[in-house]
């Protein structure tokens, strides 16, 4: 009986403690410093940068020679809400003729906008659970009607 409740409780236990472990979820292109590495300012050209980091994120909306890459990690814990881990944005700039000219990590410049969980009104009916499910009673599996009753009403 005491080794039935031993196990239970252990049992119990890892099952809590699993259910703590984060959840990782990424997103974006993370970029490593080793990929960095092999790129250098004044020699690569655009193809080389593609090679070597992929395509990027998003382009500069009025400059084709300004490349991001955005990456970030996120980790959700039970039913909390998702929290950035890890985050990185790179900045990859060209010269005219599709050099490249300089690339950074951009910092500080996140501006952090609040996630509002207002509903948007819509226009209808309201309807409650119950009401839903008892207003389709009836509407489905309705007898099949005869060649006879065509054209009856």
């Amino acid at each position: 009986m005491r080794k039935t409740t031993r196990v239970l409780l252990i049992s119990a236990t890892l099952t809590v403690l699993g259910a703590c472990t984060p959840v990782v979820a990424q997103r974006g292109n993370m970029l490593e410093d080793y990929q960095l590495q092999e790129l250098q300012p004044g020699v690569s050209m655009k193809s080389d940068v593609l090679r070597v980091l992929g395509s990027p994120t998003t382009q500069a909306t009025f400059d084709e020679n300004t490349w991001y890459y955005l990456g970030q990690k996120k980790e959700k814990r039970g039913i909390m809400d998702a929290q950035v881990a890890e985050e990185r944005v790179v900045v990859v700039k060209f010269k005219p003729d599709g050099v490249l000219d300089d690339f950074y990590d951009a910092e500080g410049d996140r501006m952090d906008i609040p996630y509002a969980r207002t509903k948007t009104p819509t226009h209808g009916n309201e309807l409650t659970f119950m009401q839903q499910l008892l207003g389709n009673m009836g509407r489905f599996n309705t007898p099949k009607s005869s060649p006879t009753d065509i054209g009856r009403d």
